[in-house]
């Protein structure tokens, strides 16, 4: 598997609200990420909703635009969307949905992708995006 895109995110804010026949946790986050055309960041707005309902497991969705620049200064932006099932004791594995407006990329539309995301400290994650 080819690694296509590494984002790093900072978590900004966690709300909860617990219902009768579950729980939904929306994550408000920022931060810096890099591909094979660039880098740059990760723009307001981007938040993971998860939902755990009782007696199965958590569902997520993050929905985040990147805005970046390539080696000659010319900007681009990708929109993520990661779906994943967070199932105990395992790697959190997502199936990543993009959207971009740099040519070079647009690749990424029509791939099939994967994903995987780690802690990488205290209100830290890093998400990995492949090909393959």
């Amino acid at each position: 598997m080819q690694e296509v895109l590494r984002i790093d995110v900072l978590l900004d804010q966690v709300v909860t609200v617990q219902g009768a026949d579950g729980e939904v946790t929306m994550i408000l986050f920022h931060g810096t990420f890099s591909c094979e055309l660039g880098a740059g960041r990760v723009l307001p707005g981007g938040v993971d909703t998860q939902i755990q309902r009782q007696g199965e497991n958590k569902s997520l969705s993050a929905r985040y635009i990147l805005e970046g620049k390539d080696e000659k200064q010319k900007p681009f932006r990708i929109f993520v969307e990661n779906n994943g099932i967070c199932t105990k004791g395992e790697t959190l594995k997502t199936c990543p949905v993009i959207y971009t407006d740099a040519e070079e990329l647009q690749w990424m539309e029509r791939e099939k992708l994967s994903g995987i995301v780690e802690a990488s400290g205290e209100n830290k994650v890093q998400i990995r995006i492949y090909r393959g």
